[in-house]
């Protein structure tokens, strides 16, 4: 099968796992050694993986996918596949809930993650160098509920009055989603079907550089004037994800 586009990011899942706890260094070692290149060799994209920082038993991670079609083929053959049923006990077994799942599309043209300059270490590379919780990279994920219908118009204010303002700041903004409503092409795996989400996936070097970033936006009218009108059109508090990349994560 040929290689998934490097951009990568048509159609996204944004997944969060309430695992069990004292299980996260347990799922994130199986997952990185077992579950990249397979779950890519069907023609999905293994996106990012990430550590909570607020959540201890928390792990986040990113897959993408060139449609709903291609995504329902994609599961059908990792799911059904040699690998995650030679694995999935042990991966189960770490998990309390794992069907907090946002389904995603780029919320204008230009959005989507870029991945094509991207490289992650092989399984060796990452365990010989001993990469673990001292990678470099910190993301922050913004989702942001909102009304019914007002994604599209708040996703064309975003990027026309935000995006200079993060690239003014020094933010790097990595992806900017809304909700993809499509009917659900693999049922066996839920997802957020109700959800009207605006989700802003951002980079910085590390956390001090975020820290830094986020109070000087925080300073800025026009952001403030930006961020405002978020919460006016939100049918509840948004969620801020502050997360590291394990060692095999390809976003960071």
């Amino acid at each position: 099968m040929n290689r998934p586009s490097r951009l990568a990011s048509p159609v996204v899942e944004l997944r969060q796992y309430t695992l069990k706890p004292g299980q996260r260094e347990t799922l994130i070692a199986l997952f990185d050694r077992e579950f990249v290149e397979t779950q890519e060799a069907t023609g999905m994209t293994v996106i990012g993986q990430f550590r909570d920082l607020d959540r201890p038993d928390m792990f986040v991670w990113l897959r993408g996918f060139e449609d709903m079609e291609a995504r329902k083929d994609a599961l059908s053959a990792f799911y059904g596949g040699p690998i995650w049923a030679a694995h999935r006990d042990a991966a189960n077994a770490t998990m309390i809930d794992s069907d907090n799942v946002l389904l995603l599309k780029p919320a204008w043209r230009g959005a989507a993650f870029d991945l094509s300059d991207l490289q992650r270490p092989t399984a060796a590379e990452a365990e010989s160098m001993n990469y673990g919780r001292r990678l470099p990279g910190f993301v922050e994920i913004s989702i942001h509920h909102l009304q019914r219908g007002a994604e599209a118009g708040f996703a064309g204010r975003f990027e026309a009055a935000a995006v200079p303002l993060l690239a003014a700041d020094g933010t790097r903004l990595l992806g900017a989603f809304v909700s993809e409503h499509s009917e659900n092409t693999f049922p066996r795996l839920p997802v957020r079907a109700a959800e009207n989400v605006f989700v802003i996936v951002a980079g910085f070097d590390d956390g001090d550089a975020h820290a830094g970033r986020r109070a000087a936006l925080a300073a800025s009218p026009a952001w403030r004037a930006i961020h405002e009108a978020l919460q006016a059109a939100s049918t509840k508090p948004a969620e801020t994800l502050r997360l590291t990349p394990t060692a095999r994560s390809l976003l960071r």
